[in-house]
């Protein structure tokens, strides 16, 4: 497939930290007998690594930079249109020109900034192995070319081809040329991610009584470490148990209860930490994470229509990923009909707690009426950028298929008194160049913890039906 023909949904960020720019671990394998062990490198960037951040040469400190002219011929398609992935490409090409002003591209141009490397655009020359006959005529491979010929070119250089496309790096190192992943925004570790909460036994039974008596305890009858902010908590003793959280600006845990939101009753202990979160006025950043199943989306969309008094408008959106690598203007009707498809499941909660009620009720009817007033509206985020949001609750679904500069830019419209909740599940992943570890919601949890402003919480149990769960648990 053209490389051009590609889902377009493609990562970003905005800050650096990929296995690329920490040269002085990789120098020290490149020692030995005739090498220099601080020897420099050249890194080859391909279109997904520009679209993931244009800022992506800047990156790599004292190390060359280049990319293919074909890279500079994809980023024309994507430099018209409204997503990130069009901005990044703009961004780009105007840093570029600016570059270039006063020289060829063809020529290594010293990149700004101290201890920075070179950067140049390489040509499409095929050497001694010629990629286009192994694998086909693909720009794919035309890349592959430019980067197997500067390594021809340099020799006493190490070349590394950077992308986020797996299956090229796979083409790549069948080629012996190095490749690596560009890892900005990758957290380190999935299997250690913050869960917002933790349960804690053979807690003195003083201290749970002292919680339902009083409401408060002081952290430190709990545990000598004190938790990340607003940090959930299962306490339990030999009897008796109690839900907590800790307030980092009252040094002290409080008593967490369950609370019904539009009709919608917490059914577990993670479902009643994430529906308190959402509830807490303090709390302006809200991530939910869970399998399917779990309740994040429906228990967001309660919370926020039980505080529908306290903003102007609820808005849910979802990334809009397109099927078969076809954007949705393949599909017949206006923008509603051709959205409907991608918005359907958040129809489905809407629906779900509507029918909590009966037709006859006021709540039946005060939700359809925030429908028709477009109080509650449902919208793809593509309209977001550029807009400033106030007095909105705004839940965003499906949150594991953004990028980390995704996640960024639409907290970054928050105005006055917006709430905003990310919801999704960070092993459902619908994007070919995102995964557990780059995804824009590992990205939210791992650096957002222990802000007073945020909370987090991960579902464990699902409760949408035991059938359900046994096709997470079995299948």
């Amino acid at each position: 497939m053209p490389k051009n023909t590609k889902s377009t949904a493609v990562p970003q960020a905005d800050e650096v930290t990929t296995k690329a720019a920490k040269p002085e671990k990789v120098a020290r394998k490149t020692s030995g007998k005739g090498t220099n062990s601080k020897a420099k490198k050249v890194f080859v960037l391909d279109t997904s690594v520009i679209l993931y951040d244009h800022s992506a040469v800047q990156n790599f400190k004292e190390h060359d930079v280049a990319i293919p002219i074909t890279v500079l011929e994809e980023l024309d398609n994507f430099k018209k249109g409204n997503d990130i992935k069009n901005f990044e490409a703009r961004e780009f090409i105007r840093f570029i020109d600016k570059l270039s002003t006063e020289h060829m591209l063809q020529e290594w141009l010293p990149l700004n900034g101290k201890n920075k490397g070179k950067f140049k655009v390489l040509m499409n020359n095929a050497g001694t192995q010629d990629a286009t006959t192994i694998f086909g005529d693909k720009n794919d491979h035309h890349i592959l070319n430019s980067a197997l010929q500067l390594q021809l070119d340099q020799p006493d250089y190490k070349v590394v081809l950077v992308t986020k496309d797996i299956n090229l790096r796979l083409k790549a190192r069948a080629l012996n040329l190095v490749s690596e992943d560009y890892e900005t925004g990758k957290i380190h570790d999935v299997n250690e991610l913050y869960t917002g909460n933790d349960t804690l036994d053979e807690v003195p039974a003083n201290v749970i009584n002292e919680l339902y008596e009083n409401g408060t305890c002081a952290i430190d009858k709990v545990t000598n470490t004190p938790p990340a902010d607003n940090h959930y908590f299962v306490l339990k003793s030999f009897k008796n148990s109690v839900l907590a959280y800790y307030n980092q600006a009252e040094k002290q845990l409080e008593r967490v209860d369950k609370h019904l939101a539009y009709g919608v009753k917490p059914r577990n202990a993670e479902q009643t930490f994430a529906l308190h979160a959402i509830m807490d006025q303090r709390i302006k950043l809200i991530s939910i994470q869970g399998v399917a199943g779990t309740g994040k989306t429906l228990l967001a969309l309660a919370g926020a229509l039980e505080q529908r008094r306290d903003y102007k408008q609820i808005y849910l959106a979802r990334p809009v990923v397109p099927l078969s690598n076809k954007d949705i203007g393949y599909l017949p009707g206006d923008i509603k009909s051709k959205l409907n498809p991608y918005m359907e499941p958040l129809w489905d909660n809407l629906k779900y707690i509507q029918n909590q009620f009966s037709e006859t009720s006021k709540e039946f009817q005060k939700l359809r009426d925030m429908i028709e007033l477009e109080k509650l509206m449902i919208t793809p985020l593509a309209y977001i950028r550029g807009r400033s949001l106030s007095n909105i609750i705004f839940i965003v679904d499906e949150a594991q298929n953004l990028t980390p500069h995704e996640v960024k830019t639409i907290i970054t419209r928050a105005g006055e008194n917006t709430k905003i909740i990310f919801t999704g599940d960070i092993y459902q992943i619908d994007t070919p160049y995102l995964d557990s570890q780059s995804n824009g919601l590992s990205y939210l949890i791992d650096r957002a913890k222990n802000h007073p402003l945020y909370a987090h919480i991960t579902l464990l149990k699902g409760e949408r039906s035991e059938l359900a769960n046994l096709a997470n648990e079995l299948l």
